[in-house]
């Protein structure tokens, strides 16, 4: 039997502890499961960094994955600093991609061309906010969990989304396929030579250095930290809770739905079946391994790309469930609680007690 008993010094080394024991749970784990399935996980380990790492193009898929998970990741880790858990990334996501559609439907033929494509942002990033101030709403002034709200309207998002590409949106010259008209080029995110990394890999780059000033260095930084440590102390200091409340979450919505923007106006160029991919779900994953600190982000955003790139190389070249990444990404959660409870606790064996 095991005993916790809270530390009252901070572990040394945590961050290089908790990425260490991340990763080792993670590998551990999908060894097993290879294991399970009659591979070598030596060879299939190889196979999957050969895969993601190997290639120009296996390096240009884990960047094109790197570029939403760092926008979720960011929208996670900006909710979390205020202990609001915004578990609904996934539904501001698709709504991001339905904005961005509605806005070249309804826009595209109205705009000019130079004005659409911004049209398509600003729109991706209006209906990603939409959908997390609800939560927002209902948290302030019904106090109603954010957690539970933002998991159920995922759901709401993604059967509001089929309804649109299978019903009123479908594309009549799609030859029965249910997805939206294509994108105009005028409204498609530029893509890098041959590969498909576009141009949202600066938009996420320019939100981390964004973020991570506001963060550290502004008032309204600091006042995010101080209720996120003290929410009671914080309004009793003259700090307007319900407000930022609003706000962040808002702010969190805004850049899900830029990822779900970029999804559907650089790499889809429509919304079709598929769209919601989890990259929502992995969001949260990417914030917790980078200790909600937004200059980590990308970095932890390309080791889950590597694994999503690599898991989808097993299924070609082993014949293994390309779902072995998504028990690696659950296996790096779980390391990481398991590395947070290292570092509050010490545990120890207890000592068996003589019965008489």
């Amino acid at each position: 039997m095991f005993i916790l008993t809270k530390r009252h010094d901070r572990l040394r080394h945590q961050g290089i502890i908790t990425a260490s024991v991340a990763l080792g749970t993670a590998v551990i784990a999908g060894a097993i499961v290879m294991a399970a399935y009659g591979a070598n996980p030596v060879a299939a380990y190889a196979a999957m960094i050969r895969g993601a790492l190997g290639s120009g193009f296996g390096l240009a898929e884990v960047v094109v994955k790197a570029i939403p998970l760092t926008l979720t990741g960011l929208a996670v880790a900006l909710c979390a600093t205020m202990l609001l858990w915004n578990i609904g990334c996934e539904g501001q996501f698709v709504m991001g991609g339905i904005g961005a559609a509605g806005a070249v439907m309804y826009l595209a033929p109205v705009l000019p061309s130079a004005l659409l494509l911004p049209a398509v942002i600003l729109c991706g990033a209006l209906c990603g906010a939409f959908w997390a101030f609800i939560p927002a709403f209902l948290r302030v002034w019904g106090n109603v969990s954010e957690i539970l709200t933002t998991l159920l309207l995922n759901y709401v998002a993604i059967i509001l989304m089929e309804h649109l590409y299978f019903g009123p949106w479908r594309d009549p010259e799609g030859m029965g396929f249910p997805g939206t008209p294509l994108f105009p080029p005028a409204a498609m995110l530029p893509r890098f030579g041959e590969t498909r990394i576009h141009l949202g890999i600066l938009l996420a780059a320019l939100l981390v250095f964004a973020l991570h000033a506001l963060l550290a260095r502004s008032k309204w930084g600091f006042s995010i930290r101080i209720i996120g440590n003290g929410p009671r102390a914080a309004a009793y200091a003259g700090l307007n809770v319900p407000r930022q409340t609003l706000l962040v979450m808002a702010a969190s919505g805004a850049l899900a739905g830029l990822a779900g923007m970029c999804e559907a106006a650089a790499i889809h160029y429509r919304l079709q079946e598929g769209f919601a991919s989890g990259y929502g779900y992995d969001g949260i994953i990417v914030a917790c391994l980078a200790a909600l600190q937004p200059r980590l982000i990308p970095a932890c955003a390309l080791l889950l790309g590597v694994f999503i790139v690599g898991g989808e190389q097993l299924a070609t070249t082993m014949q293994l469930p390309a779902s072995i990444s998504r028990i690696l990404e659950g296996a790096l959660l779980f390391g990481f609680l398991l590395s947070e409870t290292l570092g509050r606790y010490h545990i120890r064996l207890a000592r068996p007690t003589n019965r008489t």
